[in-house]
């Protein structure tokens, strides 16, 4: 599939996922995934710095931004958007018709200058964050949805925030999730799970596995009242713990499933392209989600990733997401649920019967899938034809 424009810049490349649909966009098209350094010299500074990832394939450059230039007056003083806006004009120097792709609602004053395609890739619930203005937020969506050809959230529920709240004229707005790489898809339908990665060679099975960034958005007091309920299951958590769990009471709680050793085992973070290793490996999935936002409303990456492992899944009903994702997972409303479905599991020795499913579905959930998803909507949409994107003048 091929674009029609040369070069495309995505703002900003700092999450997982949004490095990942950099990614395959950039197998596409030549993209500069670029990321702001906040500084409080922000705008006395113009350096670039660029390198290229391998872990996936992006090209990225790093930028000065002035620290607080989403408050008024300072993104005013500090010319912040003028300033990313001449970044991007010098990088896209030769090229015909540079694509835009703005990923936060404080990119819309450069949206606004841009001339050339813009697409809105919206991936958080973003009025929900703690110490966000509401107002300021709704004001800046309604800008970029007048300016953008296309808008893309990543879930029903942010797509319903910008169609009722927002206004977005429904036309424009197509439902892009999260995903896994084409590499995580496995040739066919796993009959058990492969062996434990070096590391956790050791844990008995069977063996749950919790696996992503292990803070506020895991129900820690659940996951401790299962791992209790459940002594014939060894725990591998694979993630990050340096976030707050969220409260005292959650905070407890890992700290004490953190201290318990033998068959609970957490070994911190790993480069995201090995999760998969650990993901085939488990005998069974946990997603214990805590109803927060804005976790809520977003999309679960950790879903397609386990998703392409084929093993079966438990979750909780703390991501709206998943409510229609059953029979792929189950879904469970309370710790006494989950340990019911885990006993279930052990007795089908760890076969829920929905791996064929599982695969069949997975080799659609890619990134790759999502990239050609938004390509082909924007087409349609600006009256391309269906494997290019034309470029737009507002």
């Amino acid at each position: 599939m091929t674009m029609d424009v040369s070069i495309c810049h995505f703002m900003d490349a700092v999450s997982i996922w949004g490095r990942e649909f950099a990614s395959a966009l950039a197998s596409v098209v030549p993209t500069i995934g670029w990321i702001p350094q906040l500084s409080w010299t922000g705008t006395v500074q113009s350096w670039e710095r660029s390198v290229d990832l391998d872990d996936p394939p992006l090209r990225v450059t790093c930028f000065p931004v002035q620290r607080g230039y989403r408050r008024w007056p300072i993104g005013v003083i500090s010319r912040t958007a003028a300033r990313q806006h001449a970044h991007l004009l010098a990088a896209s120097a030769g090229h015909r018709s540079p694509a835009l792709v703005v990923t936060s609602p404080y990119y819309a004053p450069l949206a606004v200058l841009w001339r050339g395609p813009v697409i809105y890739y919206l991936t958080d619930l973003i009025p929900r964050y703690a110490g966000v203005s509401e107002e300021q937020v709704r004001r800046l969506d309604e800008r970029l949805c007048r300016v953008a050809a296309l808008v893309c959230p990543n879930s029903a529920r942010i797509a319903a925030y910008l169609r009722d709240t927002v206004k977005c004229r429904p036309a424009k707005i197509v439902i892009v999730p999260n995903a896994t790489r084409q590499q995580n898809l496995l040739p066919h339908v796993p009959r058990e799970p492969s062996a434990l990665p070096a590391d956790v060679a050791d844990l008995a099975r069977p063996v749950a596995g919790v696996i992503g960034n292990l803070a506020l958005n895991t129900d820690w007091e659940l996951v401790e009242q299962v791992v209790h309920g459940t002594p014939f299951l060894s725990w591998l958590f694979v993630g990050p713990t340096s976030m707050p769990a969220g409260g005292a009471k959650q905070n407890s709680a890992r700290s004490r499933l953190m201290s318990m050793r033998g068959r609970v085992r957490f070994i911190g973070e790993r480069r995201y392209g090995q999760l998969r290793d650990y993901a085939r490996a488990i005998d069974v999935a946990v997603l214990p989600y805590r109803k927060i936002e804005p976790t809520y409303s977003g999309s679960a990456t950790r879903f397609y990733e386990h998703l392409a492992a084929c093993r079966p899944m438990v979750g909780t009903y703390g991501l709206a997401e998943l409510f229609e994702k059953e029979p792929l997972l189950r879904l469970t409303r309370d710790a006494e649920q989950m340990i019911h479905y885990l006993n279930w599991l052990r007795a089908a020795e760890f076969c829920d019967g929905h791996e064929a499913l599982r695969w069949k579905t997975s080799l659609s959930e890619t990134w790759q899938g999502r990239v050609s998803l938004m390509m082909q909507a924007f087409a349609v949409r600006t009256g391309g034809e269906p494997n290019a994107i034309e470029a737009t003048v507002h």
